[in-house]
């Protein structure tokens, strides 16, 4: 077991990342780096971060900012929860004077789990606490042979315990950061580089020629489509969007107008539809084109939805309300308003949305539709 550690670190020590949250023992940097990660991979994540811990530098930064604020410096990021999380935490410890210095403080941090926290405390103080996420479930699956699926109650078990035991008490935050790094690096999920890793004389995956079917898993993934049909409206320079609410994804986020049906309905359909009339003044019939059409967007590990894009064009007399959003599937907050309008005479809204009106540049193809750039038109 001290040979496997010793092991790890030295190829660590040869091949690891150079990451500027591995350079410092700040809990607060840590922390930040960790929830960025949680769903984001390093070559994404890595501008983020500076960007936001450049902004917000320590905990009473963050504690004293305003949630839009600290989404916008999110957004790109998806998995808007953890952003709102990380605000709610800082506010929380900014109460109590600082960051939390014991495991159990740690983990009652709002969004930090097991795996978070133990990252937490031992590169930032040096715990004895094993990281157990998907590059060590992998390494040490396919190393010690093992194939009781890493999704039951049994499987998570047993691999904390595995974990904790080869953990190296003496250097944990350096083992853990090997561990991680091996496996996201060597021990890769599809052709691992098993030829050139310094376990290969030990791995039981490799002598028994199974690495490809290690970790297992017992549950396939659900998927749930969801068909959204976004209404892109403009009047000259102007579009609008309005603040999703409830308790669905992408809380709090703005959007264009979305009619969600249970199936992908063709154009005729949405036109004639309740939703979409009744989105009109009497009277009005504006000029309608499909601009994309079938985008899928993977949301989240368990669901997909897959909306359908339609721009309207209006003339100067007919359009009062419109919206803008990067089709792209980079869920975006907008700038600051340039203003804010009402519902009335053009289109009926319940009173409980807002609207706000933004100034955009309309350059390039109507394939992709605008970002917001308030100021002046294009």
């Amino acid at each position: 077991m001290e040979n496997f550690s010793r092991k790890l670190i030295d190829w660590y020590r040869e091949n690891g990342r150079d990451l500027p949250w591995r350079r410092t023992k700040n809990p607060y940097l840590i922390w930040i780096s960790e929830i960025i990660l949680q769903q984001t991979r390093v070559v994404q994540g890595y501008d983020y971060y500076q960007r936001f811990v450049a902004r917000f530098p320590d905990v009473f930064a963050l504690a004293a900012a305003d949630e839009d604020e600290v989404m916008k410096y999110w957004q790109g990021l998806g998995y808007y929860s953890r952003a709102r999380n990380l605000h709610a935490a800082a506010r929380r410890m900014a109460e109590a004077g600082g960051f939390p210095v014991t495991y159990t403080g740690v983990r009652a941090l709002k969004g930090v789990g097991e795996y978070t926290a133990a990252a937490i405390c031992s590169f930032a103080y040096g715990m004895p606490y094993a990281v157990v996420d998907g590059n060590v479930y992998r390494v040490l699956s396919r190393w010690l042979g093992i194939d009781t699926p890493i999704d039951s109650a049994e499987g998570k078990k047993l691999f904390v315990r595995v974990a904790d035991e080869l953990l190296d008490r003496e250097r944990p935050g350096l083992y853990n950061q090997a561990i991680m790094d091996f496996g996201a690096l060597q021990c890769t999920p599809v052709a691992p580089d098993c030829l050139f890793c310094p376990l290969n004389d030990s791995c039981v995956a490799r002598l028994k020629g199974i690495a490809g079917s290690l970790p297992v898993k017992q549950h396939k993934t659900k998927v749930t489509n969801r068909y959204f049909n976004y209404i892109y409206v403009r009047m000259g320079a102007y579009t609008f969007i309005h603040k999703r609410s409830g308790n669905d994804i992408w809380k709090n986020l703005y959007e264009p107008p979305l009619i969600e049906t249970d199936r992908e309905w063709t154009e005729e359909e949405l036109y004639a539809s309740p939703q979409f009339r009744g989105m009109l003044a009497g009277g009005e019939e504006p000029i309608v084109r499909l601009v994309r059409k079938g985008v899928k967007h993977v949301f989240s590990i368990h669901r997909t939805s897959q909306p359908s894009v339609h721009l309207y064009s209006l003339n100067a007399s007919g359009m009062l309300y419109g919206l803008n959003h990067e089709v792209s599937a980079s869920w975006t907050l907008p700038p600051e308003p340039c203003g804010h309008l009402s519902m009335h005479t053009a289109l009926h809204m319940p009173s409980t949305n807002k609207i706000s009106l933004f100034r955009v540049s309309h350059g390039g193809t109507p394939g992709i539709l605008p970002a917001f750039s308030c100021g002046s038109s294009a």
